[in-house]
């Protein structure tokens, strides 16, 4: 079964630094599409960032690009979302999820981050 299990969440302030983390299973991990999405308290849900792990290729929403940073530990299973210089509107629950061609197929439990002074 695939299984990914967000953490890393929490309360920080404007202009800091945080990161999450995507612990994954049940799936070849290092040839797979991995993607950030994220929802704002009632706001409907928005794409952050994609790595696709078979050519290191990653991409981002023009709202985080320069700010955050996609990466991937093969070893551990893991997938990251480093995450700096955060804005108040950064604040949303951070969902980890596994692509398939076109789709989402998999996702995470999500993670909550509070951007607040």
């Amino acid at each position: 079964e695939v299984q990914l299990v967000e953490s890393g969440g929490g309360l920080v302030q404007p202009g800091g630094s945080l990161r999450l983390s995507c612990a994954a299973s049940g799936f070849t991990f290092s040839s797979s599409a991995l993607i950030w999405v994220r929802q704002a308290p009632g706001k409907g849900l928005e794409w952050v960032s994609t790595i696709y792990t078979t050519i290191t290729n990653t991409y981002y929403a023009d709202s985080v690009r320069g700010r955050f940073t996609i990466s991937t530990d093969n070893a551990k299973n893991t997938l990251y979302l480093q995450m700096s210089s955060l804005k108040t509107e950064d604040t949303a629950v951070y969902y980890c999820v596994k692509g398939a061609y076109r789709y989402l197929e998999v996702w995470g439990q999500g993670t909550l981050v509070t951007v607040s002074s």
